[in-house]
């Protein structure tokens, strides 16, 4: 195998990682239970570890995923067969007769949509904690690495690894059969949660330096597709309104990366534009309006809807944005949505109503250790025409950036202000 045959072996392993991970340690799990949840994973990558070597060796199979699945069902076949492990499995051998279940597996999406939205509300089982909700479904069923998780809480690894511990001891305790788990549905909203934080990871990396990591929001989109198609999840509200929130966000994304840099929304090409996804978006915006529900990602969808329909930044409905903002505050006042609040309050009222608002939020909170701070008040100073105080506040925010990405934005900023006197 010459080298370009490797490194195309090594990017289709790197995709199925990231893609086919969760999908089979949800179906392994299923057979193993949720007590060994771990050995499922570890399955998982020993398969992926084998596949990189066998495919190197071999060659691409015509079917990546059947070999994936044949691979990881064989190594739980020997696991199984193993006298060290008959105690451990021993109620649900004889309960299920796993050995005859899984050799006579035949995988289809169907199987493989069930079980992943089994496997969402095991990990949101209401004896563990929410931050260990949202880790285990990030790493389980996502494959997210630590820092990637650490990254989504803007928390440490040594933290997220002890959420890690502390869910899988609570999974084991609790021993929650998938049968259960497809009952729990109270815990849809920490789903939902998770899901999102999957989702801006992909709108806007922490790690790598990317502009956009298409395979993370995509991947966000199937999850959440898996619980409105799914007749198990009773009330789809949310549900739709965080699609369309997704749908709608993504259909920017052409546009907004350019030559493989930030391209603020004030100067995309609309042409650009994905108009099949906007109508996938309003779709389901338009079916959150069915009930008297109103959620945070209603607002934040109806909110990309207003910027999504307008034909220009300029001739945006910032009024109705503001108002809906205000909205959003009733139901979740922190800072973040403060900072970003202030963008249609400075088209509604000017850049100094909304700079007096950042200067009390900075004050009041600790937004002012985030770049994006620091950014948009530049932004506002540079309108002003203030370029010592814009030029201050960009130095701050690259100060303060951790992505490559967010840097080049900011000095790119910086090198178009005046020069100060």
């Amino acid at each position: 195998m010459n080298s370009n045959d490797t490194h195309t072996s090594r990017q289709l392993t790197e995709h199925f990682f990231r893609n086919e991970y969760g999908k089979i340690v949800s179906v392994i799990t299923r057979y193993i239970g949720t007590n060994n949840v771990e050995t499922a994973e570890d399955i998982v990558q020993e398969t992926l570890l084998k596949a990189v070597d066998h495919w190197q060796q071999h060659g691409i199979p015509e079917n990546p995923q059947a070999w994936l699945y044949t691979a990881a069902k064989n190594r739980t076949l020997n696991i199984l067969k193993r006298k060290k492990y008959q105690t451990q499995y021993e109620s649900q051998y004889k309960q299920k007769n796993t050995h005859a279940e899984l050799e006579d597996l035949q995988i289809s999406e169907e199987l493989i949509s069930d079980q992943q939205l089994k496997m969402m509300f095991v990990c949101c089982y209401p004896s563990i904690s929410e931050n260990s909700q949202i880790a285990l479904m990030l790493k389980i069923l996502c494959g997210f690495s630590i820092t990637e998780i650490a990254s989504a809480f803007f928390t440490s690894t040594e933290t997220i690894n002890k959420r890690l511990v502390r869910g899988r001891k609570q999974l084991r305790e609790a021993n929650i059969s998938f049968e259960t788990s497809a009952t729990a549905m109270d815990n849809l909203g920490i789903v939902l949660k998770t899901i999102y934080l999957l989702f801006n990871e992909g709108y806007s990396p922490s790690q790598q330096n990317k502009v956009i990591r298409y395979d993370l929001c995509l991947e966000a989109i199937r999850l959440a597709e898996i619980l409105a198609n799914n007749k198990t999840v009773k009330e789809k509200t949310e549900v739709y309104a965080l699609l369309a929130l997704m749908y709608l966000n993504a259909a920017r994304f052409e546009a907004r990366v350019e030559d493989g840099t930030l391209v603020e929304m004030h100067q995309q090409n609309r042409q650009k534009w994905n108009v099949s996804l906007i109508n996938t978006g309003i779709h389901y915006l338009n079916q959150t309006t069915k009930n008297d529900i109103v959620s945070i990602y209603q607002i934040l969808a109806t909110i990309s809807g207003h910027h999504c329909i307008a034909p220009s930044f300029e001739a945006t409905n910032w009024e109705e944005i503001l108002s809906l903002y205000d909205s959003l505050l009733v139901l979740q006042d922190t800072p973040m949505v403060r900072l970003n609040r202030s963008i249609p309050l400075a088209k509604v009222k000017g850049n100094q109503a909304s700079i007096q608002e950042l200067k009390v939020l900075e004050n009041a909170s600790d937004i002012g250790n985030h770049y994006l701070f620091h950014a948009t008040l530049a932004e506002f100073y540079i309108q002003e025409k203030q370029s010592e105080l814009a030029h201050r506040h960009l130095q701050e925010g690259i100060s303060l950036s951790i992505n490559k990405r967010d840097v080049e934005l900011l000095e790119k900023k910086l090198k178009k202000l005046v020069p100060i006197q």
